[in-house]
């Protein structure tokens, strides 16, 4: 049987390094992934990257300065949103202890599973 929905504190918890860890849910096209950060604030910003995914999030908890390409940084906080199209470089700084964050990304980034 297949199944469609899933407890937050039941999906597997992946850690992505000190301080990281995303759990995530996924269709064969798009995935959701939770991400946590409890390493804030941060300093400086993390590394540029880029992917060919479309991605868009949502700032649960915390605040962070979001860079995209050249343009100015922006201060998102709990409640914003933003979105980055496929091959955009970009990246966070987090500026609070914690940051929570959900994700969505089409396709599905076979790189997290």
């Amino acid at each position: 049987m297949e199944k469609y929905a899933f407890k937050y504190d039941e999906l597997p918890v992946y850690k992505v390094a000190e301080g990281v860890e995303r759990r995530l849910v996924k269709t064969d096209n798009l995935m959701m992934v939770n991400i946590e950060f409890r390493d804030g604030p941060t300093s400086e910003p993390d590394p540029f990257h880029s992917h060919p995914h479309e991605q868009v999030c949502y700032v649960v908890e915390g605040e962070v300065y979001l860079f995209v390409g050249d343009n100015e940084k922006a201060h998102i906080k709990a409640g914003d949103k933003f979105a980055i199209p496929s091959g955009i470089p970009h990246t966070i700084q987090r500026l609070t202890p914690v940051v929570r964050l959900i994700d969505c990304f089409t396709p599905i980034r076979e790189d997290f599973l």
